[in-house]
């Protein structure tokens, strides 16, 4: 009976991991197709591409020249944001610390601070960082920077095994630029570091939501675009002359995400923005449905009860 009853077990187990094999068998059609589509768009593009995407859920990647460093733009802020919260969590400061803004603070591409009253207008380091995220407000996130220290940026980048992602300089520093000093990263390091970020190796759960929450803010980016209203993405993109990246987390349906885009030596800026724009939408296309589908590939929408 003992026997028998062992047998019936294995014949079980056996016949559950065969239906999971086939289940990630199908699954792993979707993966081949998107990388064929990816490699598409990268094919097309007048200019060099870098993606890393990350299935929060199983754990499967894609990755496209991932480890080749790109120019961030403003996609280092996530870099910045993540210092901020690094540093609250620490206790070394708290995100209602008010900050009196001032003239010399100015510089161009600072919609939200340019429009302030110096010397009198006081807001709080978690206003500059809204600034910093929504508006990407260049005046905000240098005083961030100047708070935090440019270094401290850099040793929690090297504490989470990111040498290449660099603040080297500040926003609109077009001397440092110049020189070479430009903040850099790679599709890889930037979907890791977000990764770090949503398991809780960096900070605490209320730390790490609120980090999401404010990178989520709603903005103007390549990520988003052709994705439903409602869906919920914290992502930071960039742009510079022959540059444009887009890196976040697309909170899709029971299947989240990590994808980060990076585009340089553009010929056309468009095109860049245009190819993220696709890339996003057909990641999603794919996690949409593994999130809301069977083991065998049935979606059942709300409300459809149409067919048996």
């Amino acid at each position: 009976m003992k026997q028998a009853f062992c047998i019936l077990v294995l014949l079980i187990t056996a016949c559950a991991q065969t239906g999971k094999d086939i289940a990630t068998a199908k699954q792993q059609v979707l993966w081949q197709k998107l990388e064929t589509s990816i490699s598409n768009i990268d094919n097309t593009l007048d200019g060099v591409m870098g993606v890393a995407i990350l299935d929060l859920t199983g754990g499967q990647k894609f990755l496209l020249h991932a480890d080749d460093v790109f120019p961030q733009a403003s996609s280092i802020k996530i870099a910045v944001l993540a210092e901020l919260y690094h540093q609250a969590q620490q206790g070394k400061l708290k995100l209602a610390d008010l900050y009196t803004m001032q003239q010399s603070d100015l510089v161009p591409d600072s919609d939200i601070m340019g429009g302030l009253t110096p010397a009198i207008t006081r807001i709080t380091l978690r206003d500059l960082a809204t600034m910093m995220v929504a508006v990407s407000d260049n005046s905000a996130t240098n005083v961030l920077i100047d708070r935090l220290g440019m270094e401290n940026v850099n040793a929690l980048m090297d504490s989470l095994g990111l040498p290449h992602t660099r603040l080297r300089r500040k926003m609109m520093d077009l001397k440092a630029a110049s020189e070479g000093r430009e903040n850099i990263s790679t599709p890889r390091e930037m979907m890791t570091l977000l990764e770090s970020i949503y398991r809780g190796k960096v900070f605490n759960k209320e730390m790490t939501d609120d980090f999401f929450k404010m990178l989520s803010t709603h903005k103007d980016s390549f990520i988003p675009r052709e994705l439903p209203d409602g869906l919920k993405i914290a992502n930071k993109p960039g742009e510079l002359e022959a540059v444009r990246n887009d890196s976040g987390i697309v909170f899709a349906q029971n299947r989240p995400y990590v994808i980060c885009v990076m585009t340089t030596y553009l010929h056309r800026e468009r095109d860049g923005e245009a190819a993220i724009t696709k890339i996003s939408a057909e990641a999603f296309s794919m996690f949409d449905r593994l999130g809301r589908a069977s083991e065998y590939g049935r979606v059942v929408s709300p409300g459809n009860s149409s067919k048996p």
